[in-house]
């Protein structure tokens, strides 16, 4: 069904924009009305826009196919805020002349206008995005949590920092998405960002990659860069729904979800970029003083379609009268995490929806679209990660590392 699916609505979308922009270019020209020919040009024009997404999907592993990917996803965001603002301008053009004007299509004059308009919205969306996207941010927030902690170090530091001996510094970073699009310079400034904190730990909630690894150019200089962050008390990462092999359309997977593999490589490479990388485990951090779970991604484990742990399962026998942190991609699940003892959930996934309006809709099918909320005796914590996905753009979010100052206020 995806193979056939989503190449189709692929197509499908490129059609309606040729109808859309087909329609503004005969209001605003009656040359291009009379000219059959002008618009088979536009028609021939919008089908290559397509054609490098779907090269980039289909064709076999190579340069090539890479950067007609790269290509794709460049043209993703131009085609998005494009067909956008040609449709704002559309509907609004015909209320005006219907309502106002009396008339049943809008004067040349005023067609052109708009259609520039459009062009220009989109262009400085697209640049706005491309650079946002890179200008990563650091935001910071405050929690408490009711149960007793002491840091291991507290007489060596207390007071050296504005960190007491009952609180704990934790840098969230989450959705690096290294691929086709990524470039090496951000996350060496996410690194820099990151060191810059002093933290004690740092937790990568998952998707480093973007369903390959084949794609990534020079592995080796992202892996250089990640190494370099510091951590007093260990750096911990887990899987996101990305981290795994499967052919993508524009961020789109194209098969199901029991054809999605990690391989080995994967793993490996983010265990050289300095994480301590864990799948469905509990550990003890900071000295023992605090319960990490760690959790596979539920959506893709990268068996298959074998299934990660129940909450309750993978957290029975944990001590509950410490700190449980839970470190896991996707931000869901949290009744049955309150429920096994969990107090803070450290995620990203949403990307805060990552370019606008889009960051307006995810916020109402996430739980948790991005920042510090609270279900009960659990708190979540949602990044908008580093990376993007699909079109390497960010109108509307951040690309950010989160800091979290935790006091622990139990006896």
């Amino acid at each position: 069904m995806y193979f056939y699916l989503i190449p189709s609505l692929y197509v499908i979308g490129h059609i309606l924009l040729y109808l859309v922009l087909n329609w503004w270019l005969c209001a605003a020209s009656s040359a291009y009305r009379k000219r059959r020919f002008w618009h088979m040009l536009a028609g021939i024009g919008v089908a290559l826009a397509c054609l490098p997404a779907l090269l980039g999907c289909f064709l076999p592993d190579s340069a090539l196919k890479f950067r007609l990917a790269a290509a794709g996803n460049i043209w993703l965001g131009i085609y998005f805020y494009l067909f956008l603002f040609c449709i704002i301008g559309g509907i609004a053009c015909y209320a005006w002349v219907r309502n106002f004007r009396k008339r049943r299509e809008p004067g040349p004059v005023c067609a052109r206008a708009l259609l520039i308009l459009a062009f220009l919205l989109c262009a400085a969306a697209n640049i706005y995005g491309t650079v946002h996207a890179t200008d990563v941010k650091v935001h910071k927030y405050s929690v408490s949590i009711d149960k007793p902690f002491t840091r291991p170090d507290a007489a060596g530091r207390a007071g050296t920092d504005g960190r007491g001996a009952h609180e704990l510094r934790v840098v969230l970073i989450a959705d690096f998405h290294m691929s086709v699009n990524s470039k090496p310079e951000t996350i060496r400034k996410m690194a820099e960002l990151v060191n810059q904190q002093d933290a004690d730990l740092v937790f990568a909630a998952g998707d480093f990659l973007t369903s390959t690894f084949e794609g990534l150019k020079n592995p080796e200089e992202y892996a250089e860069n990640l190494r370099t962050i510091r951590s007093g008390y260990g750096t911990y990462a887990v899987y996101g729904n990305h981290d795994v092999e499967e052919p993508l359309l524009c961020g789109f997977p194209m098969t199901p979800i029991a054809k999605a593999f990690r391989s080995a490589k994967i793993p490996d490479f983010i265990r050289s970029c300095g994480f301590e990388i864990l799948s469905d485990e509990v550990t003890d951090a900071v000295d023992g003083e605090i319960v990490l779970v760690c959790r596979e991604d539920g959506e893709k484990t990268g068996r298959g379609a074998e299934k990660r742990l129940e909450a309750g399962v993978l957290m029975s026998g944990i001590d509950r009268t410490k700190p449980v942190f839970v470190l896991e991609h996707e931000p869901v699940d949290f009744r049955n995490l309150a429920d096994a003892g969990a107090d803070l959930v450290f995620s990203g996934h949403t990307h805060a929806g990552q370019v606008f309006p889009l960051t307006f809709f995810t916020k109402f099918y996430n739980k948790n679209n991005y920042g510090l909320k609270s279900f009960g005796s659990l708190q979540s914590i949602v990044t908008s990660g580093v990376g993007f996905f699909g079109p390497p753009l960010r109108v509307g979010s951040d690309s950010e590392i989160m800091v979290l100052d935790i006091r622990f206020s139990g006896e």
